[in-house]
């Protein structure tokens, strides 16, 4: 098929690792504290450490996958090839709900933070306008998309780092310690799509497999040196911002209960300088880059999930296309973003979150079976990257992440029956109108 070929083969390694930290990296600045009010400093950890040992065997499993099927659907090319055209289908109908209701809830952020400067802009307009900005830039061309990520995801990275340097001199144990288990076990479960919310959007290196110079040794790299730099960064992060004046003061905007914030790092930051220091000002200026390093990220992996999706009729096949003049998936790119504005226009960020993990989660469990399927199904498929202690880890986060779509499910009822909703009726409408020649 031609419009296959279109898409331009021009990312390095160092290009995958900014992608990879950029897609999740808003993650660190915004939304995890929340699941400090559910399990407190103990509990919050405990869901961390767990969902960090699914990340970490899940990216080098898939990893696997990725560079052995280098294609822009992810997932769904992985569970197509494993399990057939009706897996297939839904796994990528999961990857394409993560990956488009993601984007929301960052924007909102983003807007949030632009309101803090220009009181007289509303959240909703600068949120929308944001949308129309990356998704123009993503359209233009992916190495102008991936040089501008790499260079605001190490901005990004940096502020981190300096964060950390300045609250971790100021960091107590008994602050860590205090009412460290507010709701017990429960608490743990509760907390599990916040410690998600950390490394959300790391599997969006594989859905840029096609336009990667060298796929098959490249793609391994980027995952593996993006996982460790986000594990670095959580650890850091959760200590450093927590330890200053325990967790109710990085969860509640006047730091005992009430309304909660989605500024957990400037909050920690304002206990030691003060709101008027210039390292306040710069935290809250450069914490606006990693929120943007995601939202532009994850706007880029879902145009290519969205894009191969449409390439093989599954969805409207006019999202498949190819914009001759940019080589890019503009049609994906525009749909999706008409989405994403609907989204946003909910005003239901919290939501849109955990609807958006619930698509994460399936996509961890559909393609963990995918490897264990394609290793038995098809020993001589080439594998230039093999994933290590097979089938330990593809079996760990398989078993992490059936638990936590089931905890969540427990605690997020309805959110949950609109997520399986969604799958029901798409399946349903794809079983009805798929053409029987594609």
């Amino acid at each position: 098929m031609a419009e296959n070929k279109g898409l331009k083969k021009t990312l390095t390694p160092f290009m995958l690792w900014g992608l990879g930290v950029g897609y999740v990296i808003s993650g660190m600045y915004f939304g995890w504290n929340l699941g400090l009010e559910k399990g407190g400093t103990a509990g919050m950890a405990i869901a961390t450490i767990a969902i960090m040992v699914m990340y970490v065997t899940f990216t080098f499993s898939y990893a696997e996958l990725a560079c052995a099927i280098p294609k822009a659907g992810g997932v769904f090319d992985y569970a197509n090839k494993a399990m057939g055209k009706n897996i297939g289908f839904i796994a990528g109908i999961a990857q394409i709900v993560e990956f488009i209701l993601a984007p929301p809830a960052i924007a909102f952020a983003i807007g949030a933070y632009f309101n803090a400067f220009f009181p007289q802009v509303p959240i909703l307009t600068s949120a929308i306008a944001i949308y129309f900005v990356f998704t123009g830039l993503n359209v233009y061309g992916v190495k102008a998309a991936a040089s501008f990520e790499v260079i605001i995801t190490v901005l990004a990275v940096g502020e981190l780092l300096l964060f950390s340097g300045i609250a971790l001199p100021k960091f107590e144990v008994a602050n860590l310690t205090h009412n460290a288990m507010p709701n017990g076990w429960g608490g743990v479960f509760a907390a599990i799509p916040f410690a998600i919310w950390f490394f959300l959007g790391i599997e969006g290196i594989a859905n840029v497999a096609e336009e990667t110079k060298n796929p098959q040794k490249d793609i391994s790299k980027g995952f593996g040196w993006a996982i460790f730099t986000l594990a670095i960064l959580c650890i850091l992060i959760f200590v450093a911002a927590t330890g200053i004046a325990g967790w109710e003061a990085i969860v509640y905007k006047n730091g005992i209960s009430g309304e909660t914030s989605d500024s957990p790092l400037p909050l920690a930051l304002a206990k030691i300088t003060g709101s008027n220091h210039l390292m306040y000002h710069l935290l809250i200026t450069v914490g606006l880059f990693g929120l943007v390093a995601s939202f532009h990220g994850l706007i880029l992996a879902a145009g290519r999930s969205t894009y191969e999706m449409g390439r093989v009729h599954n969805i409207p096949s006019f999202l498949g296309k190819i914009s001759p003049r940019f080589h890019t998936p503009a049609n994906a790119l525009i749909g999706n973003m008409v989405i994403g504005i609907l989204a946003l226009l909910s005003g239901k960020t919290s939501e849109i979150i955990i609807v958006s993990v619930f698509g994460a989660l399936t996509l961890y469990i559909i393609s963990m079976i995918s490897i264990v399927i394609l290793r038995k199904q098809e020993p001589d498929l080439p594998r230039p990257f093999r994933a290590p202690f097979y089938p330990v880890f593809p079996i760990i986060s398989l078993i992490i992440a059936t638990v936590s779509i089931i905890a969540m499910f427990i605690f997020n009822f309805k959110l949950g029956l609109i997520y399986f909703s969604i799958l029901i009726v798409t399946f349903l409408l794809y079983r009805i109108f798929k053409p029987s020649h594609a």
